[in-house]
C-alpha cells in the first residue's frame, strides 16, 4: 500500500504566483510530497507520456495532478481528455483547480473523468484555506501506481 508521502504532486498551472501559493499551503497542511510544476498543458502531457527532451515521469511512481483549465499551448480540458483516454494514465487522480466556475465546464470535466473540481477563490485567505483543505484530502486518498505510457 502506498502512503501519501510517496505520491508526487503535479501542478499544471500557468500562473507562477498561484503555483507557489498552492505549494506553500499544501506544506502548511502537512504534505511534504515531491511537487513538480508545469506552466503549460503541453509540458505536463510530455512529462506524463514520457515524450520530448524535457522532464519525464518515473515509471511506477504514483502521482496526483492539480490541473488548471486556462493554460497556454494545450488547455486543461484537453490535458484531462488525453490522460483519461490512456490505458495506464487514466488511473492518475486529476483534480481540476481553476477559476472557471461555469457549470457546463464543471459537468464536462466530470464527464471526461476528473476526480474533483475545485474553484479557486479570488480572495487570498480563502484560496489559502481551500488549498490547506485540499492538502488534508490528498493526505487521505490512496493513489494507484501507473506503469508504461508513451
Amino acid at each position: 500500500m502506498k502512503t501519501a508521502r510517496e505520491v508526487v504532486i503535479l501542478i499544471a498551472e500557468d500562473d507562477a504566483g498561484h503555483a507557489r501559493l498552492i505549494e506553500k499551503n499544501l506544506a502548511r497542511a502537512g504534505l511534504h510530497n515531491g511537487i513538480q510544476w508545469f506552466a503549460d498543458g503541453q509540458a505536463i502531457l510530455d512529462f506524463l507520456f514520457r515524450r520530448g527532451s524535457g522532464r519525464r515521469r518515473a515509471v511506477d511512481v504514483p502521482c496526483l495532478l492539480l490541473l488548471d483549465i486556462r493554460m497556454p499551448r494545450v488547455d486543461g480540458v484537453e490535458v484531462l481528455r488525453q490522460i483519461k483516454a490512456d490505458p495506464e494514465l487514466h488511473k492518475v487522480p486529476v483534480i481540476m483547480l481553476t477559476t472557471t466556475d461555469d457549470p457546463r465546464e464543471v459537468q464536462r470535466c466530470h464527464e471526461i473523468g476528473c476526480n474533483s473540481y475545485i474553484v479557486k477563490p479570488v480572495d487570498y485567505d480563502k484560496f489559502a484555506d481551500a488549498i490547506k483543505s485540499l492538502g488534508l484530502y490528498i493526505s487521505l486518498v490512496e493513489i494507484p501506481d501507473i506503469n508504461g505510457g508513451g
